[in-house]
């Protein structure tokens, strides 16, 4: 509707035309502070929850600012009479009676009203469905504490890491926001593992590290580089948690079942502390209502992450199957908020019957009224009393049921639970002893001080409204999508003050004061404002002024930022492959990478062909990337023009579309999908470039020939051998026999695991050979197959080939640490392959060429961007061509520090 942006016209114009008007308390606040109407306008004020009149609240700004000055000052002035409705007037945490007398007075007081009420919950049944209550026990834990002491220890092993990791990877406020969330994570999980059970632990981490990605492959989101180290963190908290149940809680290897799916047994779970005692509590009450008709039951918790596993959970149980299962919990939740718009689609879902269950925090205890809501279990402990009483007053049909977990032997919270239970009648009694007793005035609420009015309207702002204006004026000031106007404060505890500094395009550029440090903020933004509407740019509404005058053309024109920004490409790469392979003659340019990496391999050169001269800044040039332990210089020269046929075109797109899938996309049947996809030549506009290997400074196109070959499809009888083998020696592979040739320098997947490797060479070994495992046992390599993966070997006499795991990718545009003086070697473990096991994705392919392809999206990235840095540069016109100026000094201009490069 876009009330917030009504002026004086428009609000006198509703409230002339309508009776009734239905407003959240905040808007009714604003309205009244900018003078848009008046108390004495309002014949009836309403007030639903009212207990949430207390503190600042806007209820109790309302009737502090407004109702009680005036009700003071000028008794005989008309005001509304208050009728405020709620379930308990009570809302704290004190369950004393003594207590209860006090909080309805000040209640009373505030609101210039009295408690209506009857004797006793009886008179209220007659009309109104009350809940049964229903107190279930639940045992304690009993889980061992040894197993409990090593879970504790191997999420704290995993803290310590990952928290180790951040200090050598980002910097300053990242650095921070990565610490306190990794931190908050580590407490999340222990609570999870203690009151839920190993499972939802890791079913909590799980969820936490498949968040929808924040972080785009090549790092264009750099200011969000903290999610991919949460999410690795979550991974890999995920992955202990997943696999000790079976390792660490005691359970022999003869009575280990990986297979046991969650449920199942619960005896055992509750013993190998899988879940614990509450939840399996809470699954039991659940299944005791199976036979009811039209199930609307809602479990309360405390923590978001509770309704998420939880939801999880109890989706998951087929004795629940036919129960449609969802969580609620508030839109400011880290962990996955959901928005109102999701809010009432689950409760329509829930009155309609398509949603049976909802497992929701404290969001849910207040205005939802489902008639047909037969069922409430409160998982957690409510916190007040009021949580106690709204929760119960959602089952609104007969005969339904309100249960309380409660923890056998628990005396503290079983008292807890009968005060709970006595408390909405100590209310009725406290209220009616009260009902004879007048209304006390509230004296001072709103001191000369305090607060700065207008005499000519009426507006008034007060400390609690002063910062809030004042973010309100800088939000409207001219603003681009660079820079936003924002109040800066600089204050001095010792001298008991602040200066207030505003925006350039102010008119009041900066505000001192003094006086008590808790209230500084508060009462240099009152000085500011009332400054401000003495200059003229805070209207008698006290809004900022925002007209502009006819005869005046603003300077500058502000458009709307826009978070997601257009991609920008060079133009000399821009192009279709089908015209492409067309022209005939290309530009080159050779790429040489040197420097200190991970690996012991080193990377070949590559050729860079193009359409286009790419210009003067790539006759020679080189750049620098860093990565965490290890750098590469890139090295680019101009290597002249080549002739190509369209056919030699299209296997040199073949292999390096085939390469860059197989490295990019971890996933094995992703990598081999997109190869089939790149394999055709495409009409459409796009990123249009070769890269080819070289060899002693020549294009391998002998890698380039055979390795395009599409040796993926076991239909093609051609891929056998590479056709220049003198003697043919063939292999037997998951896809048939294949010459020794291509086994060679390949890059093989094996669908048992799922997994690519890179084939170096072969073994002097076979299937009968002995296998040394990591205990110190050895068996041959025949019964380690068929033990682990269930895989029988035939083919006994084959060598075995020497592989690796392929070379993670690079990705250098992301802010890494380095040190060059610590030059650790990570190499990719070493494995042995039955070749019968194998299937042939890519060969020939040398090691040094894999190496160079894992490297080459991060430098073709940045040459992207010295290329549109160098059309920049062109585009400002012939006062800056009259300089020599590198594209990469332009790149370095107009990189932000933010990005954490080292020439930022």
């Amino acid at each position: 509707m876009g009330v917030d942006l009504w002026d004086d016209a428009t609000w006198r114009r509703v409230v002339d035309e309508a009776e009734v008007l239905v407003m959240t308390p905040q808007i009714l606040l604003d309205n009244l502070r900018h003078s848009f109407f008046r108390l004495k306008d309002i014949a009836l004020l309403i007030f639903d929850e009212c207990h949430h009149a207390k503190g600042d609240s806007p209820y109790a700004c309302i009737l502090k600012e407004f109702y009680h000055p005036q009700l003071n000052s000028r008794p005989s002035d008309p005001l509304p009479r208050i009728f405020g409705m709620t379930a308990s007037p009570i809302y704290s945490k004190s369950l004393h009676p003594a207590s209860y007398s006090k909080q309805i007075s000040e209640l009373e007081n505030l609101m210039s009203s009295k408690v209506y009420t009857v004797e006793s919950e009886s008179a209220l049944s007659e009309y109104i469905a009350f809940a049964t209550t229903r107190i279930v026990y639940y045992d304690g834990s009993i889980t061992p504490s040894d197993s409990h002491n090593h879970i504790v220890c191997c999420l704290q092993r995993l803290q310590e890491k990952h928290l180790e990791v951040l200090e050598g990877s980002l910097y300053g406020s990242s650095l921070e926001n990565a610490k306190q969330r990794i931190s908050k994570l580590h407490r999340t999980f222990l609570y999870c593992t203690a009151n839920l059970g190993v499972w939802l632990a890791a079913k909590a981490a799980e969820v936490q590290s498949t968040k929808e990605k924040l972080l785009s492959f090549w790092g264009d989101k750099v200011d969000k580089n903290v999610e991919g180290f949460i999410r690795k963190y979550s991974e890999e908290v995920y992955r202990e948690l997943a696999e000790l149940p079976l390792t660490y809680l005691g359970i022999p290897l003869t009575l280990r079942r990986p297979t046991r799916h969650i449920g199942e047994d619960f005896t055992a779970d509750i013993q190998d502390g899988l879940l614990t005692s509450k939840v399996h509590c809470l699954v039991q009450s659940l299944l005791e209502y199976r036979h009811m008709q039209d199930l609307r039951c809602i479990v309360f918790v405390e923590r978001v992450i509770t309704s998420i596993v939880l939801e999880s959970l109890l989706s998951s149980i087929s004795q629940m199957s036919g129960w449609n299962v969802k969580y609620m919990a508030g839109d400011s939740s880290a962990l996955h908020p959901q928005s109102r718009k999701k809010h009432t689609e689950i409760v329509d879902s829930f009155r309609s019957g398509k949603v049976h269950l909802i497992v929701a925090t404290q969001v849910l205890e207040e205005g939802l009224d489902v008639p047909s809501c037969n069922l409430i279990i409160r998982f957690d402990p409510a916190a007040t009393v009021c949580s106690f009483i709204q929760s119960r007053g959602r089952a609104r049909m007969q005969n339904s049921d309100y249960v309380l977990l409660v923890r056998r032997g628990d005396a503290e919270a079983l008292s807890k639970t009968e005060k709970f239970l006595a408390s909405g009648q100590i209310m009725r009694e406290e209220s009616l002893r009260l009902a004879s007793t007048m209304c006390q005035p509230l004296e001072n609420t709103l001191c000369e001080e305090d607060h700065y009015c207008v005499e000519s309207t009426g507006a008034i702002v007060t400390m609690n409204s002063s910062i809030p204006l004042i973010y309100f004026f800088c939000s409207k000031l001219p603003f681009d999508e660079y820079y936003r106007p924002l109040p800066r404060f600089t204050i001095d505890k010792a001298l008991c003050s602040c200066t207030l500094h505003l925006p350039k395009s102010s008119p009041v550029q900066t505000v001192y004061t003094e006086g008590e440090v808790s209230v500084l903020k508060k009462a240099v933004c009152l000085k500011a404002c009332r400054e401000l509407h003495t200059v003229g740019a805070l209207t008698d509404s006290l809004l900022p002024e925002l007209g502009v005058p006819w005869e005046e053309e603003p300077d500058i024109v502000v458009e709307k930022y826009q978070h997601e920004q257009p991609d920008y490409y060079p133009e000399e790469f821009v192009d279709n492959w089908f015209s492409f392979s067309r022209l005939g003659i290309y530009y080159c340019y050779k790429i040489s990478l040197e420097g200190y990496f991970k690996t012991t391999v080193s990377p070949t050169d590559i050729l860079l062909v193009v359409k286009c001269d790419l210009g003067p800044d790539f006759v020679s040039s080189s750049f620098k990337l860093c990565g965490a332990q290890d750098y590469v210089n890139v090295a680019i020269k101009y290597a002249g023009i080549i002739h190509l046929n369209q056919e030699q075109v299209t296997m040199a797109r073949r292999f390096q579309a085939t390469i860059l899938s197989l490295l990019i996309n971890t996933d094995q049947s992703e990598g081999i999908d997109a190869m089939k996809y790149f394999h055709e030549m495409e009409v459409t506009m796009g990123i249009v470039y070769l890269l080819l290997p070289l060899v002693s400074g020549k294009v391998d196109w002998c890698s380039v020939k055979f390795s395009a070959s599409q040796v993926y499809e076991a239909s093609n009888k051609d891929t056998k051998h590479c056709h220049s083998c003198k003697e043919v020696d063939l292999l037997q592979t998951k896809d048939g026999p294949v010459c020794r040739c291509m086994l060679k320098k390949s890059i093989v997947c094996t669908p048992h695991n799922m997994e690519l490797y890179a084939v170096t060479g072969f073994l002097e070994l076979n299937a009968t050979s002995q296998l040394h495992l990591r205990d110190g046992s050895a068996v041959t390599y025949i019964t380690y197959f068929k033990t682990r993966y269930g895989l029988s070997l035939t083919h006994k006499n084959q060598p075995l080939l020497a592989a690796s795991k392929l070379v993670e990718v690079r990705n250098f545009l992301h802010k890494r640490h380095y040190y060059e003086n610590k030059k650790e070697s990570c190499n990719s473990y070493a494995v042995e392959l039955p070749p019968e096991l194998c299937r042939v994705l890519m060969s020939p392919v040398s090691a040094s060429t894999l190496c160079s392809f894992s490297i080459i999206p991060s430098a073709m990235y940045r040459i992207q961007c010295i290329l549109l840095s160098a059309k920049l540069k062109v585009q400002l016109g012939p006062r800056m061509q009259q300089f020599v100026i590198p594209a990469l000094k332009i790149l370095e201009a107009i990189t932000t520090k933010e990005c954490q490069e080292e020439f930022s």
